[in-house]
């Protein structure tokens, strides 16, 4: 028998133990070799986002950059759930949806490196990656600008008689942006398949939301604009998964616009010039919040369940910072955008 090999007894006892504990009703329509699937996902872009954390203080990454470490069941669950040819659009804090939605690593740091091999060329950089092939719309700077491009993506969905979605992810602070309200009602006036979904992270860069917003209850704004609202757990992949599912499935078959919150945390500063903890959020909130952090969720409920052989979660983990290294390495290895470059994407040619 091998080191880590249980003894009969003990297998057959454990057995025993699991049939009298059966799975969980709500499992998202996930198999054991799917729930693996969505780990190696967190597990990418948890290690992805490390190396982005490493790459900004030796300087190779420019400009802003913000880490979605914490968050990554939101990314993970929406995406598992969408078809390729629905369409997604975000905010600034944008790699781990741009890796879960499928976009390369290597091609993610390429463009956070400025480098010429980037998804946006190099000229985009770390708060607008784009991916046409995967229909990510970006990675937009300015909070709640892009909520009403995701309408109009609807309205382009409805008008060319399409069933897909569009997904519109942003930040708690964005609910308090006219364009936020003004892209609902037109969403709700219009019938359109968009699900917005609020990551309510509970800071506005420093700012804790009891102190930006009146009423807390971010989803009561739903009712304004006659739109199901819906409130669930971000840090359950499950949970994610569930209610984004209904929400889709709303939007392809009702061609109606859902407003999810998905509660979340982030375990990293606003952004890297950010301090993890000791100014607006003290170091036992984060810890405490810690405790629930998504990958680690999810691998308790597959260990629970014995889905996960001896060392499996180290070898896929493994697989994530090798995949990260590569990307690393191709990233430095690719070349700066040519000076010309400078003039190519700004207009769009006319057919006419």
């Amino acid at each position: 028998m091998s080191a880590g090999a249980k003894p009969a007894k003990e297998r057959k006892s454990a057995e025993s133990a699991r049939a009298e504990k059966p799975l969980p009703e709500k499992i998202s329509g996930t198999d054991v070799a799917m729930r693996k699937e969505l780990l190696r996902s967190m597990l990418l872009q948890r290690r992805f986002e490390e190396k982005c954390a490493e790459a900004y203080a030796l300087g190779k990454i420019g400009g802003f950059c913000h880490l979605y470490i914490g968050q990554e069941a939101i990314s993970t669950g929406t995406m598992s759930m969408l078809r390729p040819d629905d369409y997604v659009i975000t905010a600034y804090r944008d790699h781990g949806q741009a890796l879960a939605r499928g976009i390369s690593p290597r091609a993610i740091m390429a463009e956070l490196f400025g480098r010429a091999d980037g998804c946006s060329h190099g000229k985009g950089g770390s708060m607008h990656i784009f991916d046409s092939a995967t229909n990510f719309l970006g990675g937009h700077g300015i909070v709640g600008g892009h909520v009403p491009v995701a309408a109009g993506v609807g309205f382009a969905i409805k008008y060319k008689d399409g069933d897909q979605v569009c997904v519109c992810f942003f930040g708690e602070a964005a609910v308090n942006i006219g364009a936020f309200h003004e892209a609902l009602n037109m969403a709700s006036l219009w019938n359109l398949p968009v699900i917005f979904i609020i990551e309510n992270n509970r800071y506005g860069m420093g700012t804790a939301i009891s102190r930006s917003t009146a009423n807390e209850d971010v989803i009561v704004r739903a009712k304004g604009y006659r739109m199901i609202g819906e409130s669930v757990d971000g840090q359950d992949l499950f949970a994610v998964r569930d209610c984004v599912g209904r929400a889709i499935e709303r939007g392809r078959k009702e061609k109606r616009p859902t407003l999810i919150e998905l509660r979340t945390y982030r375990f990293m500063g606003h952004s890297m010039s950010d301090a993890v903890a000791g100014t607006y959020r003290s170091r036992e909130e984060l810890e405490e919040n810690m405790k629930r952090d998504p990958i680690l969720l999810l691998h308790q409920f597959m260990h629970e369940h014995d889905e996960l052989s001896e060392g499996e979660l180290s070898k896929i983990d493994d697989d994530a910072k090798a995949a990260a290294q590569d990307a690393w390495d191709f990233a430095d290895a690719s070349p700066e955008p040519a000076p010309e470059e400078l003039w190519t994407d700004v207009l769009a040619e006319s057919e006419s």
